[in-house]
């Protein structure tokens, strides 16, 4: 094994119990994952992308410590927002002592806020709109379909907005993505500030639905990508948070399994999720692995792993230990 930088080292020397001894856990079983030889999705739900996940996740994918990513929309979106509009964020501390004014007040000023952070209509959203349009277009009219994420990767690609950047891009995870044409998974990517967008010209009869590849291609793209990349063994599977972006891919192995009836399709073969949802409560997002074996998602003796606690705080550790920092 390589040797570990320092924040490894502490968390290896401290980080004995409980929530904190499931992360080293988690974070051990990755990367006897990669040293296997398997590959590794990371799902990103929330809001990751505004919490500058990129500043790790990056180095993860330039690293090679992740093959596939699914995202939301929003997360697809927001790291470029951070990208090109960082100086006009606002952050608010005191966040929970808002009174229903003031937080009129934001909007007002163009301020959308996420938690403690306020992302800025104007330097964000428009900024970006003025180029996606563009390339969404010439792409209708040379009836060419690409998938959402593929936009976003030729708008960053083409170069159009470097002029506006405002932090060092080697913390974007999507430009580290589009360098290497990474697979990624945007399910439900109509909810996003950008599928509003897109769907708003589509109203306006500016731009054609049909334009924007589905979300049940990207369910054919996924199977497709698993069965050729899974070998025997499966593809692992790391769950940032709840939602979409963890249900919708993890699905794709019942599917091959039970509906096209590849019966030599395997299991995810590694299964990690970072979450605070309550279990009890019918939640996908807070089953406890186990309930996965019973939807023919994960084996008997599949490794897995559950921490209960804060990703923004979790996942850059983790990843902190995979590249050996």
């Amino acid at each position: 094994m390589a040797s570990k930088g320092p924040i490894s080292n502490f968390i290896l020397e401290h980080y004995k119990h409980f929530n904190s001894a499931a992360l080293v856990d988690a974070a051990q079983g990755y990367e006897k994952h990669l040293n296997d030889g398997k590959k590794m999705m990371v799902t990103l739900a929330g809001a990751m992308s505004t919490a500058e996940l990129g500043r790790s996740f990056s180095e993860m994918i330039r690293q090679d410590k992740v093959q596939i990513i699914s995202c939301t929309g929003a997360n697809l979106e927001e790291d470029i927002m951070n990208l090109v509009a960082h100086s006009h964020y606002e952050r608010v501390p005191n966040y929970r002592d808002l009174t229903p004014k003031e937080e009129y007040a934001l909007l007002e000023r163009g301020l959308n806020r996420v938690t403690d952070t306020c992302i800025p209509e104007e330097e964000a959203f428009r900024r970006l709109q003025q180029h996606i349009f563009k390339i969404w277009k010439d792409a209708e009219d040379n009836g060419e379909r690409y998938f959402p994420h593929e936009f976003m990767y030729k708008m960053l690609l083409s170069g159009v907005l470097e002029e506006h950047y405002e932090i060092d891009p080697k913390n974007s995870w999507m430009l580290a993505a589009a360098k290497k044409n990474m697979p990624i998974i945007v399910p439900g990517w109509e909810d996003s500030t950008m599928g509003n967008i897109f769907a708003s010209y589509v109203m306006k009869g500016e731009l054609k639905a049909s334009t924007m590849k589905s979300g049940i291609e990207y369910m054919t793209y996924l199977a497709d990508y698993y069965t050729k990349n899974a070998g025997t063994e499966g593809i692992g599977f790391f769950q940032i948070g709840g939602g979409i972006a963890g249900d919708f891919p993890i699905c794709v192995v019942p599917m091959l399994y039970q509906d096209m009836e590849m019966h030599d399709i395997p299991f995810w073969s590694y299964f990690c999720q970072i979450s605070d949802s309550t279990t009890s409560y019918g939640s996908y997002s807070g089953a406890v692995p186990n309930e996965k074996i019973t939807w023919g998602k994960l084996d008997i003796d599949t490794p897995k792993f559950i921490i209960e606690s804060d990703a923004t705080i979790v996942a850059p550790l983790i990843f902190a230990y995979l590249l050996g920092w």
